[in-house]
């Protein structure tokens, strides 16, 4: 299945975006735009494929939920430093995409540093979170306290062994709904994903971490559609 209702007007969905029914309004996270040069300067060359798969998942997007806002949960660029040419020109060709289509908002990541000297003349601001129906929307590398929250940041991911070696890495959503905390995977297609053990000392949102993460629900994203992995704990004894 291509989507998941996981509360009443919040749906995931296996283009790794949230949909909430106020606009409707798409929330994705993690788009770390301007990867490769990034890498280009500690001398590692890799396929310029990152902004463009990212622009063509989002014209998908856009033309399948027909949104009235995108919310971009943070790290919209890649490198901590401040932004070279092709960084800001990677990120400024994404932000026109989405503002010429709809409302965009951008949350600042950890990531963000001088994002707003890059799409201030576009006319957006880039702002610490939002409040969408009863939710708070936030990047998720640090912790407002606010409660449900929807975060970014960790690139969940768990990781199946195979019974004979090897195994599957699945990306994956992550919804602690005692705690109310919704984690989203990362959308970026080079994030290879933070895998959720249950070592506490292994997860990175102060929000997840501080719930109880183990009994959380996990939904994969994969190319048959969503598909729900139980919890943390179901997982522990699985084996493919």
């Amino acid at each position: 299945m291509r989507y998941k209702d996981i509360l009443p007007g919040i749906r995931i969905t296996s283009d790794r975006c949230l949909v909430m029914d106020e606009g409707p309004t798409v929330v994705l996270g993690d788009l770390h735009l301007g990867y490769e040069s990034a890498l280009e300067q500690e001398g590692m060359y890799i396929p310029r494929i990152n902004t463009d798969s990212i622009r063509d998942s989002l014209n998908d997007i856009l033309y399948r939920y027909e949104p009235s806002r995108v919310v971009l949960l943070g790290d919209i660029k890649h490198d901590f430093r401040r932004s070279g040419f092709e960084e800001k020109r990677e990120v400024r060709s994404i932000m026109n995409l989405l503002a010429e289509a709809t409302e965009v908002v951008a949350i600042k990541g950890n990531h963000d540093n001088y994002l707003q000297n890059i799409i201030s003349d576009l006319g957006l601001l880039a702002v610490d979170y939002i409040d969408l129906m009863g939710f708070r929307l936030e990047h998720g590398h640090s912790d407002s306290g606010v409660r449900p929250v929807i975060i970014g940041h960790e690139h969940p991911s768990v990781r199946i062994p195979g019974s004979v070696g090897g195994g599957m890495k699945i990306q994956c959503f992550v919804h602690a709904e005692r705690d109310g905390v919704i984690v989203l995977p990362p959308f970026s297609p080079f994030s290879s994903g933070n895998d959720l053990v249950l070592d506490k000392s292994c997860v990175m949102a102060p929000a997840l971490k501080q719930s109880d993460y183990a009994s959380a629900r996990l939904y994969g994203v994969t190319e048959m559609g969503i598909m729900d992995l139980g919890t943390l704990r179901d997982l522990e004894d699985i084996r493919v």
